[in-house]
């Protein structure tokens, strides 16, 4: 998993609250069996018409977002259905963090597992930043270490994380990776533990 500590990148601001997982990613796009490809069909009710041509109107489809790598979101962003996919379609797009005032449960936790960060700013903060980001080429630093969101105009707010959270996006840990800081007492364990050897039946 890549380590997040400080990013900074061109802000794409979606003005819009509730948005969930099926708009993130709609249904008939959950059959992949990877973690891959699936950025292609990110917002896809949203960015195309029922012609399949792009909808110009809609934030990601104006070239002055083109390579967007943070997102900023309405209040209680991630509702919805657990679908991971979720993260791994904003992930595949291009995005590195969402930032928003506030996150569905899950799909924060999903987040977290797959190196996605969440950042919460208050409802002010994230009025002032939809504003900001209408600037051509705005663009923001998220700061993990420092836990600070910041621009060059003067803006810059903190915000809360777990630090356990923080600690694994940090160091690019996920399941796998806590696990395997442990490997040399794992080794040790099953080294003192040997799997029995398989008995032998015999038939009546």
């Amino acid at each position: 998993m890549k380590p997040f500590t400080v990013h900074r990148g061109r802000v794409a601001p979606l003005d819009r609250v509730n948005i969930d997982t099926d708009q993130i990613i709609p249904k008939q796009f959950l059959k992949r069996i990877e973690k891959s490809g699936f950025g292609q069909f990110l917002f896809y009710d949203w960015r195309f018409g029922a012609d399949g041509k792009k909808n110009v109107d809609f934030v990601l489809d104006q070239p002055r977002y083109a390579g967007a790598t943070i997102l900023l979101s309405g209040k209680n962003f991630g509702c919805g259905s657990s679908r991971e996919h979720a993260v791994w379609a904003l992930a595949d797009f291009g995005f590195r963090a969402v930032i928003s005032s506030s996150f569905a449960d899950i799909f924060a936790n999903n987040s977290a597992k797959n190196g996605f960060l969440t950042v919460r700013l208050s409802d002010n903060e994230i009025a002032e930043l939809m504003k900001r980001a209408t600037e051509p080429g705005y663009e923001l630093a998220i700061d993990l270490e420092q836990c600070r969101v910041r621009d060059d105009q003067g803006f810059g707010a903190k915000f809360p994380i777990d630090e356990f959270v923080r600690h694994c996006l940090i160091n690019g840990l996920d399941d796998i990776g806590l696990t395997l800081q442990y490997e040399s007492e794992i080794s040790d364990y099953e080294a003192r533990h040997p799997v029995p050897a398989a008995l032998d039946f015999v038939n009546p």
